[in-house]
């Protein structure tokens, strides 16, 4: 079967259109993409679909040709998309219908401007035509005129829900025994109950924070149900490294996902979720180094268990888990440990949070207040006792006591 899938690309195919034209295909039907809009996204179709892409240019350039080819037929159906304000959906009709000649039927996605350029390539070819209806097309048309003479063309009609079936009977006098519901359809192989250990990192991707040993690491333990969780990007001022082809390269697809650059409750949502957190910082091949990971801190914070290096400042605060830096075997046994005893990982969070509590806390910056206020405390004592004015005279100067100085710090 040669079947024309007209579908929108605003920002590459929705998950579920993609997910059912990719089953459509796997079943061995030959699916040829005929899309109402085409930008690259998530979901962009696959090579052997034979995306019809088009320009506005070439659709106008065209008109003349079909014209040619079937002018009593251009020309009626060309009135009636005049008729119901439908002129744009019909030239891109009639300049798809020059390559679904071979085709057996028209698939249109959604019940409003897909299905709209649908109905004229039937009118045009007369080929079997079928349209699915999800929602908005019921409520929101954006042609509620043309819709009800559309459907009444359509050999099927598919509703994704009984709902949608009951309106498009009552509402639009749709016989039942045209309409068909089909749920939407997903992988149950793919989506289905797993428990997963979580390994996060977040960094920026730079050679320092070691993600390739990281991913080394985990390659090494072999185990299909560790996640890596990588949040960051580019940034920093280190050699950039590409973490996403490292995973290709690695065959690590499966087992890594990025989330970008999060904030917020986003990124404490990563931590709270995660089994352990992961940074084997190094010193890259420029010689630069860590200060002291924020990001190490914000862990602790969680009470979440840690594994990093013994590099500059961490071995002074995090007591364990500790490996040397660029030691894969090493890190990769450390996480094994971690993986085997949700004991060990219970009493190293609970440690953490108490040295984030001794170290890190706000009282800190308390400190620096005080350091700030020393500084400045000498130079008021000192201060002369009247200030001269731009125009030679003199006043006496505001003073402000200490404990006002060490309010407004």
């Amino acid at each position: 079967m040669r079947l024309a899938v007209i579908a929108s690309m605003k920002s590459g195919l929705e998950q579920f259109i993609y997910r059912e034209i990719d089953e459509l295909a796997n079943r061995g039907i030959a699916v040829r993409l005929f899309p109402t809009k085409h930008r690259r996204g998530l979901y962009d179709p696959r090579p052997e679909w034979d995306c019809q892409r088009w320009q506005w240019w070439k659709v106008l350039a065209s008109q003349p040709l079909r014209l040619i080819s079937m002018p009593i037929r251009y020309l009626v159906v060309l009135i009636q998309a005049i008729r119901y304000g439908a002129v744009g959906d019909f030239l891109l009709a009639a300049y798809f219908a020059s390559a679904m000649k071979d085709i057996d039927a028209i698939y249109a996605t959604f019940g409003d401007r897909k299905l709209f350029v649908g109905y004229f390539c039937k009118q045009l070819l007369n080929i079997p035509l079928a349209v699915e209806i999800h929602a908005y097309e019921l409520y929101q048309n954006p042609n509620s005129k043309l819709f009800p003479v559309a459907l009444g063309a359509c050999d099927r009609i598919i509703a994704a829900t009984e709902h949608n079936r009951s309106v498009l009977t009552d509402r639009f006098g749709v016989s039942e025994s045209r309409i068909d519901v089909v749920r939407y359809s997903i992988d149950l192989c793919d989506y289905q109950p797993a428990t997963k250990f979580v390994v996060l990192i977040v960094a920026f991707f730079v050679e320092k924070k070691g993600h390739e040993i990281l991913l080394q690491a985990v390659k090494e333990m072999g185990r299909e149900d560790v996640e890596v969780w990588v949040v960051g990007g580019t940034g920093g001022s280190s050699s950039v490294v590409d973490v996403e082809a490292m995973v290709k390269k690695m065959g690590m697809q499966s087992q890594v996902a990025f989330f970008g650059k999060l904030s917020g409750i986003a990124l404490k949502a990563v931590y709270h979720a995660c089994d352990v957190f992961c940074l084997p910082s190094r010193v890259d091949r420029n010689g630069d180094s860590e200060g002291f990971p924020n990001v190490i801190i914000e862990a602790m914070a969680c009470g979440k268990p840690v594994v990093t290096t013994r590099h500059v400042e961490i071995p002074r605060i995090v007591e364990q888990i500790l490996v040397d830096e660029n030691d894969v075997h090493g890190l990769a046994e450390a996480l094994e440990r971690v993986y085997q005893s949700p004991s060990l990982r219970r009493e190293l969070g609970q440690r953490n949070r108490e040295l984030a509590e001794e170290h890190f806390s706000l009282r800190n910056v308390g400190h620096t207040a005080e350091l700030l206020a020393s500084m400045i405390e000498p130079k008021l004592k000192s201060s002369p006792k009247t200030l001269e004015c731009d125009d030679g005279d003199t006043e006496a100067p505001r003073e402000e006591s200490h404990s006002q100085l060490e309010h407004a710090v």
